[in-house]
């Protein structure tokens, strides 16, 4: 079978990955004299790779965050009150997994909405599914969107599966 039917076939097949370093490959002399074993794992992990690179980007798209915050980017040195410890041990995710809850509390303007979105890009780094939604907008928009065009189940439904939920500006509702 000629490369480009191959290239062609892998696309067909979805295996994008596996395509794109097939392609490479051909311009590495090198790997050709690699046994068929090893050229295989390399172009098998090479997919593998660009699934989970687009299951991340999906995940991260889906939870609609706020900040493009990261657990690695956390200034420990600002006076809020924040550990490293402790802080890191939340972004394992054991609590994720324990299906307990978080409430980040503190005065306005030290960072609770930028580290619930690290934290929340750490759990779509560990695979969970997670959403974000300021309380108020959900109230006020979404809800009733949902109510208005008979989705509000499908909402509710989706809300419920997600592994976890970052309800930010809770204090902004003045009805709860």
């Amino acid at each position: 079978m000629l490369i480009e039917q191959t290239l062609t076939l892998l696309q067909s097949l979805k295996l994008t990955g596996m395509a794109a370093a097939l392609a490479e490959q051909r311009g590495l002399p090198d790997l050709a004299s690699l046994p068929f074993e090893d050229r295989l794992a390399l172009l098998l992990e090479r997919e593998l790779g660009t699934r989970q690179d687009r299951r991340l980007t999906r995940l991260i798209q889906l939870a609609r965050f706020r900040h493009a915050a990261c657990v690695e980017d956390v200034n420990f040195r600002t006076k809020r009150g924040l550990e490293r410890g402790p802080f890191l041990q939340l972004a394992g995710g054991d609590w994720i997994r324990q299906r307990q809850t978080l409430l980040i509390v503190g005065p306005t303007g030290t960072g609770k909405t930028w580290l619930a979105c690290a934290l929340g890009q750490s759990a779509c780094r560990q695979e969970h599914t997670v959403r974000y939604v300021r309380l108020p907008r959900l109230l006020s928009d979404e809800l009733v969107l949902a109510r208005a065009d008979g989705s509000c189940g499908k909402l509710m439904q989706t809300m419920t599966k997600t592994d976890l939920l970052i309800l930010d500006d809770l204090g902004l509702v003045p009805h709860l």
